[in-house]
């Protein structure tokens, strides 16, 4: 499964492969990442299809995984499930409000993570081969 990860700071890039791992549970694939550190190539790479899941850094500049996200909902026939990584846990809202599928909030909880990933990317396994 193809996890595709964006913020403009690697560190984070890191802290979100890391907590992820190369498998989630022994139920799903084994994932694999592309790391994205800009806006244009986030939605290049989710143009081309082939992505199970957007994990999108709400905090990156100059663009936001939060006006991102609402763009790919916009534009994306079936756009694959997004987990925002928002600032803090009251702005859950506004990860509601870009059309995000799950939030976690910094500084990133491994366990919140894996968790909101795997709900994410179970549906989507029957589709995929593992």
């Amino acid at each position: 499964m193809l996890v595709l990860v964006y913020s403009d700071d690697s560190h984070t890039r890191s802290d979100v492969i890391l907590a992820l791992g190369k498998r989630l549970h022994p139920d799903l694939p084994v994932l694999e990442y592309l790391e994205c550190a800009t806006e244009p190539v986030v939605i290049a790479a989710m143009d081309a299809g082939g992505i199970d899941l957007a994990i999108l850094d709400g905090e990156a500049v100059p663009a936001g995984g939060m006006g991102i996200c609402r763009q790919l909902k916009d534009e994306i026939y079936q756009c694959p499930p997004v987990l925002l990584l928002t600032g803090r846990a009251e702005d859950g809202w506004l990860a509601t409000w870009s059309r995000a599928d799950a939030a976690v909030p910094h500084p990133l909880d491994p366990i919140a993570l894996a968790e909101a990933a795997t709900l994410l990317l179970r549906p989507r396994a029957d589709v995929v081969a593992p």
